[in-house]
């Protein structure tokens, strides 16, 4: 059987922990790839760590940088393009839902190039979320389709996707988790910042919904500042939550607020910690693996497995609630890490399977 020749793209972060594993599988099978980085996500703390910590090397870098939604997801097209064509590979493979995603499958189905979408069948029902238009779109046009759970299987076959093209395979950033976690443990970053296990928080905050809005982003704080005056708070800054809150002269007082942290490290910090307070799709995710209690601010989610069947739980962004919400979770014992179908660590083989046994 004629191996396929294959395009891996990554934008944003959470891409990165996604592709790092399907690049291994397809060396260690010797499957012609190519990874393409568009620059979605392009300053040091937000990129050139996390090529580190999982041993990734792009082949090319399209380097598009920031911009509206509009004006990001054309630029990567335009810059996608070309390289579509100098490669003509036999699929594209995107994962998850940034603007990367849309934009690179958009191009491919112009030109005729199969995509698998690694992740498929999420959905929130919020359209008012870019992220929600990117998966929806991507699903529609991919011919591969990779789902993470059977919910997002049948989210799939309601939406009239054939069901030959779906493969339920697993969660692909599990890989990931369990590939590093002994190498996460060895971090220092716990005792660099003079914490100590199971006696602090980690909260992330990155949604447009959460951190454009001033008052939404005000109660968020609030909220993690009440909080950290019984656990303290720590809170890795993604750049663009740190604009908005010197734009909106926001204050971070009583919270550790530190730089975006590599993988290695965040994940070091997660494992350690007694709360994990996110807006954060992957991090839901990762918290139910590994057993520590996540509130999601947020009004909905398109991972409810981690709800049913994990340590996840939507609180929205109201102070009281959230603040409640931590109490009543800082007083209980720790939950066991949830056990859920196919999140074992061989998503990336059966990702591969999938590829090569395609009709």
């Amino acid at each position: 059987m004629k191996k396929p020749r294959v395009i891996n793209v990554v934008g944003a972060r959470p891409n990165f922990v996604k592709v790092a594993p399907l690049v291994q599988e397809m060396r260690l099978r010797g499957i012609e790839q190519v990874l393409v980085h568009t620059g979605q996500h392009y300053d040091e703390n937000m990129s050139g760590k996390f090529f580190e910590d999982f041993d990734l090397q792009a082949q090319e870098y399209l380097g598009v940088g920031s911009g509206t939604h509009a004006e990001q997801t054309a630029r990567i097209m335009l810059a996608f393009e070309p390289v579509l064509l100098k490669y003509r590979p036999d699929w594209l493979v995107v994962v998850g839902d940034v603007n990367s995603t849309l934009a690179c499958t958009l191009v491919a189905s112009k030109l005729d190039v199969r995509v698998c979408h690694v992740e498929a069948g999420l959905r929130s029902y919020d359209r008012s979320m870019p992220e929600e238009i990117n998966r929806v779109v991507t699903d529609a046009l991919s011919q591969l389709l990779c789902t993470p759970s059977r919910d997002a299987t049948e989210n799939l076959l309601k939406e009239g996707i054939a069901p030959d093209r779906i493969r339920f395979v697993g969660n692909i950033m599990i890989d990931t988790l369990y590939r590093l976690l002994p190498r996460a443990k060895n971090s220092t970053v716990v005792r660099d910042l003079e914490l100590e296990e199971r006696r602090f928080c980690v909260a992330t905050i990155h949604r447009a919904s959460n951190v454009d809005d001033r008052d939404v982003l005000a109660r968020l704080l609030d909220a993690l500042r009440t909080i950290s005056t019984y656990c303290l708070c720590v809170l890795p800054l993604h750049p663009r939550t740190r604009t908005r809150i010197d734009n909106f002269g926001l204050d971070t007082s009583g919270l550790r607020v530190v730089e975006p942290l590599g993988y290695l490290d965040f994940i070091c910090l997660v494992s350690k910690a007694r709360l994990v307070i996110t807006d954060s799709g992957g991090l839901q995710e990762e918290t139910s693996v590994l057993g520590i209690p996540c509130l999601t601010v947020r009004d909905n989610t398109e991972r409810p497995i981690t709800i049913w069947e994990g340590t996840n739980q939507l609180v929205g962004t109201d102070t009281a609630c959230i603040v409640a919400a931590a109490r009543k979770v800082l007083d209980e014992a720790l939950p066991r890490p949830a056990k859920i179908e196919k999140w074992d660590g061989r998503t990336a083989e059966r990702v591969v399977d999938a590829l090569l046994d395609f009709d």
